[in-house]
């Protein structure tokens, strides 16, 4: 295996695990661990494969275009309107979700030390790691390998310290009617597609090595999540009073409840390290395509102060939300999943390839498999789950 295949393979996991990992065992928890684990398997599979249809896309495409410019190509003008929209809500949701867990991280690490406000624990996690945004897919790919091992160590130290905890009896809770809220968010953990117009140029356009980068890629996460969910949802109760049910009424991450039931500093310590290595990597993943997607659509030359443009573009609308509401944390999760992910990453992806493949011609390097029952399957899985989101947000299942 060869260094740009690994480094590949970990830009992939490393986008896909960050916030929504915290938010998991809250949102899909009441639904209980066996189901939630049918959706976790249905959701890589879905975005596997979505994720395969945008390399296939990609390689159709000149050096250096991204998600725009293949909107464009095969959706005319349109198309590329709704892209950029769509892109523009779902990173900018998903830069302001780390920015927002990062900044509480902070405020969190700094307790009884320097006491920080939540607005200053966010800008002084933009001070240490906006530079990173700045630098660029070289050195983003070097301090990555390193994050990413900070984040395996941590994970398996905090299972190691959490496993005597586990209650098997918590783990026979089921509750189907939250799947409706379980979904969206799941979808939001999986996501890692719009790194991949990088993945081409980063590997040269390799179309087995890139497909194997992105199967081995989001493979990780669904290991990871299952083990998470397992080690959460066999500690923490679906409801009562340090409940997954309470964290998510209070919109809290699902270490809080933990550090709440076990008085045991080293296993909240372990958490708050993986906590912050998964939200670190998740946001070096999605601002690096964001980066590239907004140089793309702009037409913005990556020079040094074409970079700092972009950087300040990137992160400064999002800074200020933040700012007005610091904890929105599983909110913009929810909207990011819900249409963000669903639409630009789930169905957008699949219009490409159909007009691409059955109304233009297009070939090139890779081709997914299946045709156009296979297409369909999956733009029926959209709409279900923009059904989901909607129920949420009109009321007819509630959060709690």
């Amino acid at each position: 295996m060869n260094s740009r295949l690994i480094h590949g393979i970990l830009l992939v996991a490393g986008t896909s695990i960050g916030g929504g990992m915290l938010a998991l065992p809250v949102t899909t928890g009441q639904v209980g661990f066996y189901p939630s684990l049918g959706i976790y398997l249905a959701c890589w599979l879905f975005m596997a494969s979505t994720g395969l249809l945008f390399l296939e896309v990609s390689l159709w495409m000149k050096d250096g275009e991204n998600i725009v410019s293949m909107a464009e190509r095969t959706l005319g003008a349109f198309g590329k309107a709704v892209t950029w929209g769509l892109y523009l809500f779902l990173f900018y949701c998903l830069t302001l979700v780390y920015i927002v867990g990062m900044g509480n991280l902070f405020v969190q690490g700094f307790k009884g030390f320097i006491p920080l406000e939540d607005w200053q624990g966010q800008v002084l996690f933009l001070l240490l790691f906006g530079p990173v945004v700045y630098a660029g897919t070289r050195v983003i790919s070097r301090l990555n390998l390193f994050l990413m091992l900070g984040l395996g160590i941590s994970y398996v130290m905090f299972v190691f310290f959490g496993f005597t905890h586990v209650d098997s009896s918590y783990l026979t809770h089921t509750n189907w009617s939250r799947l409706w809220i379980a979904l969206p968010v799941t979808f939001t953990s999986f996501a890692y597609q719009g790194i991949i117009p990088t993945l081409v140029d980063y590997m040269k356009r390799d179309a087995k090595q890139i497909r194997l980068a992105i199967l081995i890629g989001s493979f990780l996460p669904f290991v990871a999540y299952t083990i998470w969910q397992w080690l959460i949802l066999g500690v923490v109760p679906a409801e009562g009073p340090n409940s997954l049910a309470e964290a998510m009424r209070n919109g809290q991450n699902a270490v809080v409840p933990l550090k709440n039931l076990l008085d045991v500093p080293d296993i909240y310590l372990v958490g708050q390290c993986f906590a912050f290595f998964a939200l670190v990597t998740s946001f070096i993943g999605v601002t690096l395509g964001l980066m590239d997607f907004l140089a793309d659509g702009l037409k913005v030359e990556k020079t040094p102060s074409g970079r700092l443009g972009l950087s300040a573009l990137i992160l400064i609308p999002p800074l200020m939300v933040a700012f007005a509401y610091p904890h929105v944390f599983l909110t913009a999760l929810g909207y990011a999943g819900g249409f963000g992910c669903a639409l630009l990453l789930g169905l957008l992806p699949v219009a490409m390839v159909w007009v691409g493949r059955y109304h233009m011609g297009l070939t090139g390097e890779y081709r997914f498999f299946g045709g156009r029952l296979l297409l369909g399957i999956f733009a029926l899985f959209v709409a279900f789950e923009l059904f989901c989101e909607v129920a949420v947000i009109a009321g007819f299942v509630g959060h709690g």
